[in-house]
C-alpha cells in the first residue's frame, strides 16, 4: 500500500471513529443540535441498541478503529495488514451501506417527516456521513489486498442475524396477528407477519447486491 494513501486512510478512519462517537454520545444522552422535526428512528439510552442503523454504526466504528490501529503500525514498522481484516472491513463496510440504502430507498418515502426527518441530530451521521465516508475509504483507500469472490457471502452476517432478531421481536409482540409499529420501527410487517416472509428474503438479496458492488468497486479501483 503506498504510504500517502494509507496516511489518508488512516485520517478518514480517525473520522469515522469520532462521527460515530459523537453521534453515539449524543443520542445515548439524547442531545439534540438540529430541530424542526420528532426524533423518527432515534431513541435514548439502551433503547437506541435495538436499531440496525445503530448497530451496524458502531460495528463500522469498531473495526475502523482495528484498521486504523493497523495502518498505524504499517506507516511505522511496514506491518502487513492480513486479508482477515480486510474482510472483516468489507463486512462492516456493507452493513452501513445498507443503512444508506435502506434510508434513501425504503424509509425516507414512509416515515412521518421524509427523508430530511431521517437525516436529524445523531442520525446525520449514522444515516449519511459514516456510510459514506466508510464506502469512499473502502473503495479507493484500502483497495491494495485482493479480495477473493467467495469472501462477498459473509457480507450477509450481520443482516442475517439481526433479522433473527428483529422477527424474533415481533413475534413476542404480535397481537391478533399484527404488530405495533412500536415494536416494529421499520414497518416491514404492517401489511401483516406472514409479508416477513418476502421481506426476510429480500433484505439478503439486497445487502448481496450490495456486497457484491462494493467488492468488486475495490477490485477495480486495486
Amino acid at each position: 500500500m503506498k504510504k500517502n494513501k494509507l496516511k489518508l486512510a488512516l485520517i478518514f478512519n480517525v473520522i469515522i471513529i469520532l462521527m460515530n462517537v459523537f453521534a453515539s454520545v449524543a443520542m445515548f444522552c439524547g442531545f439534540k443540535f438540529m430541530s424542526g422535526y420528532d426524533l423518527v428512528l432515534a431513541s435514548n439510552k439502551l433503547g437506541m441498541f435495538r436499531f440496525f442503523t445503530v448497530q451496524s454504526n458502531l460495528f463500522m466504528g469498531i473495526v475502523a478503529l482495528i484498521f486504523a490501529i493497523k495502518e498505524y503500525k504499517y506507516l511505522k514498522d511496514d506491518k502487513e495488514i492480513s486479508l482477515s481484516s480486510y474482510v472483516l472491513k468489507m463486512v462492516a463496510t456493507v452493513s452501513v451501506a445498507l443503512t444508506f440504502v435502506v434510508v434513501f430507498a425504503y424509509l425516507g418515502p414512509v416515515v412521518k417527516g421524509g427523508l430530511a426527518a431521517l437525516l436529524m441530530n445523531s442520525n446525520l451521521f449514522f444515516h449519511l456521513f459514516i456510510p459514506v465516508f466508510s464506502v469512499i475509504t473502502f473503495i479507493f483507500l484500502e483497495n491494495d489486498k485482493k479480495i477473493d469472490y467467495k469472501y462477498t457471502i459473509y457480507g450477509l452476517v450481520p443482516t442475517f442475524l439481526y433479522e433473527i432478531y428483529y422477527l424474533s421481536n415481533i413475534l413476542v409482540h404480535m397481537e391478533n396477528n399484527s404488530v405495533s409499529p412500536v415494536y416494529d420501527w421499520y414497518y416491514f410487517v404492517q401489511n401483516g407477519v406472514s409479508s416477513a416472509l418476502i421481506i426476510a428474503p429480500i433484505m439478503l438479496v439486497v445487502t448481496y447486491i450490495i456486497t457484491v458492488v462494493i467488492w468488486f468497486a475495490n477490485k477495480k479501483t486495486k
